[in-house]
Parts: C-alpha cells; structure tokens; sequence
C-alpha cells in the first residue's frame, strides 16, 4: 500500500442536539475559543501527513466550504494595515491541505457519507475523520491520525482508534472485541454496535478516528441500510474485518467530542484554559461561577 495521503472529513449531519442554532450555524463551525471545530480536524490530518482532503457537506453548510477558501477583500485590508499576526490567522485554514468538496444529496448516515469519497479516494488508503470531534495528543509531534497511519503500514490492515470508557458508557459507542497484541494496539476479531453493558466484549470503543484500506469502499456499497434507512459505517467495518486485517489503536491523547452542548462547553473551557493570554482570566471566572 502507498502511504495514507489522503482523509474524507463527514460533515453533512443536521446537527440536531444543537437545535435550533444548527439551523443556521454548521455544528462543524461553533467555535472552540476562536476556531471553528473542523479547522481543528483539517490541522490534525494535515499535521499526520495529509496532502488532500475531501469534506463531505450538505447544501445547507456552505459555510464550511467559505471558511476554508481565500478571503481576497480581507486579505488584503489587514495586509494594508500592517496586521500581520491577523493576516497569518486568516491564510492559515486554506493552506494545510489540498481541500476538496462534495455533497450529501440525502441524509443517508455516516457509511453513505464515506463512500461519496470513493472515487476521491481511489484505490489508495485514505484516513476517516468526524468532523465535530476534536482528538488532541498527549505528543503533539504524533498526532492521533499518525498514530493510526503507523499502525496502517506497520501492520497492513486498516486502523481504528480505541479510547477505554466507563463500563457503564459502552451502550453509547461501537465496541471492539478485539485481543491485545502489544504496544497499545488490538487485532480486532469484530464490532458490537452499542453492546448491552452485560454484553459487551470489551471496553474499547471507536474514537472518531479510522485509516482505511481501499477494501472500505466495496464493504459499503454491499451494506444494506440500516436503523433510520441510513448506512452504518460500522455494519461496512463488520464485513470488513472478516475479509482483511484489522487493528485498534489505544491513543495516546484525548477525544473531545463537540457533537453535545455539554461536551462543547468542557472543549472551549479546556481549550481557553491553555491560552495564556486568557487562562487565568478563565479560572477566575470558573471559581466565581461555582462559588469557591
């Protein structure tokens, strides 16, 4: 296999838990302090060695698409005023990649949404990234794509980031029943889509992160729908793992999932919080608020 170049960002969803201001505002673009959530997930790939990236969107979130174009007017003020910083800030997101675009006609779940990347992808291997979650490494030279590219070549099967959670939370995620096999990595024997806490193989579940080979592609078209009449990614990852290798990574690092509002407002608390232009403000604010 080639080396992973490329990633498929899924970001067509209606939001709904962040009802009613989804409406208008792409959950992909809520802000975690100053950036939207997704240019988050565009540096992570970028920084993992991606070179091109394909963001599946819906018509209804073309702001997404503006985000990541030039901005000439702007551009062009701040270059006139001498605000260089600002200018920086403004170039960045449509620099880190080659950023492509498509749309999901229809809400047809996160497995349609993936194989409108099929002709994207080819027959090379191609990373998945869900675009309202933010997954932060404990080594910022190695992020969590990374980790899974690595372990994509090392081993030659696909890739899936595990996270362990509370037994408690297992009936939340697609879980891995999988045997460890050294260096934080799993050979995955199946998947469990959102297991009973009773039955559940594991406490290992999918972190928003996958590197795929080209086999992912013919595994969804062969999936029917599902639950919704939507295509699940994880009934294709069923099929594919009984045809080919396939491995679990326990990252290092941690996944902070935007797609609540509880878990939005913990992300830009935390986010503020490592600004230092900003921290202390933030924890004088946080103790005033709880009373301590």
């Amino acid at each position: 296999m080639p080396p992973v170049r490329k990633a498929i960002i899924p970001a067509a969803g209606f939001g709904t838990r962040f009802l009613p201001i989804a409406k208008a505002v792409p959950k992909e673009m809520l802000p975690i302090v100053d950036r939207p959530v997704i240019d988050y997930v565009v540096e992570e790939a970028a920084a993992s060695g991606i070179t091109d990236i394909l963001i599946v969107i819906s018509r209804d979130k073309r702001a997404i698409e503006e985000f990541f174009h030039s901005h000439p007017s702007l551009e062009a003020a701040l270059r006139s005023k001498g605000k260089s910083a600002e200018l920086e800030i403004v170039s960045a997101p449509n620099q880190r990649a080659r950023l492509h675009f498509t749309w999901q006609q229809e809400m047809l779940g996160l497995g349609d949404a993936v194989l409108l990347g099929r002709t994207f992808a080819g027959n090379d291997p191609c990373a998945v990234l869900l675009g309202d979650t933010i997954v932060t490494s404990s080594d910022p030279a190695n992020p969590v794509t990374a980790q899974l590219c690595a372990a994509f070549n090392s081993h030659g099967g696909s890739a899936v980031a595990l996270e362990e959670v509370p037994e408690d939370k297992v009936s939340r995620y697609g879980i891995a029943d999988a045997s460890p096999i050294g260096d934080r990595t799993w050979r995955v024997h199946q998947w469990v889509e959102k297991p009973s806490r009773e039955s559940a193989p594991s406490r290992m579940a999918i972190a928003s992160r996958y590197v795929f080979s080209p086999a992912i592609f013919d595994c969804l078209a062969a999936t029917p729908k599902g639950l919704g009449g939507e295509i699940q990614l994880t009934d294709a990852m069923r099929l594919l793992v009984s045809r080919e290798p396939m491995f679990g990574v326990q990252f290092n690092g941690t996944r902070h999932d935007i797609g609540n509002p509880a878990g939005f407002i913990k992300a830009n608390l935390e986010f503020a919080l490592q600004r230092p232009e900003m921290a202390d403000s933030i924890r004088r604010t946080i103790a005033d608020l709880s009373g301590s």
